[in-house]
């Protein structure tokens, strides 16, 4: 860590109006959201949709986070997905309109982590433990679980968005 930056978010203390058990999930989305803020200033427009290797390209994990984020809160909710979400992951990888750039994927991922932390304050924990479904096929899971791989996936995503970057970048 550099002398002028700011300790990661998990060890700048408790997140007012996120309950307890619900810390380290806060941390992860605000911590990924602190990288991805960083790593998309100086991200070159048109690397956004290059798949080094073949891999998914910084785009796709973009959107991908965004995406999920939204599908795994509905969930949580009890609710299940609606059309729009359904083609959103269809569309997932692909341009959302001619020029899009990376501030303008990243303005979608900040708006649904905005709303996340905002499901997260209005949180019951005693609703944790409580089954809640996945998918069409109704995979059970419990509320906590969501929220859990909600960030761990966020996470792995942002993982790999760093790799692709620095590949394209660096070239």
């Amino acid at each position: 860590m550099k002398n002028n930056e700011k300790p990661e978010v998990w060890l700048r203390g408790p997140l007012a109006e996120i309950p307890d058990l619900l810390q380290p999930v806060a941390h992860a989305l605000l911590q990924a959201q602190e990288e991805i803020t960083v790593l998309v200033q100086d991200f070159p427009d048109e690397l956004l949709w290059e798949k080094p290797a073949g891999v998914a390209s910084a785009g796709f994990h973009l959107q991908h986070m965004a995406g999920v984020l939204d599908r795994l809160f509905t969930y949580a909710r009890g609710e299940s997905l609606l059309e729009n979400q359904l083609a959103y992951l269809k569309a997932e990888g692909n341009p959302p309109f001619p020029g899009c750039t990376a501030a303008d994927l990243l303005k979608v991922l900040d708006d649904r982590l905005l709303s996340v932390m905002q499901q997260l304050k209005q949180t019951d924990e005693s609703t944790l433990k409580e089954v809640r479904y996945v998918g069409r096929a109704g995979i059970p899971s419990t509320h906590l679980g969501l929220l859990f791989h909600a960030a761990e996936h966020t996470q792995r995503h942002l993982g790999q968005l760093l790799v692709t970057a620095r590949i394209l970048t660096s070239a």
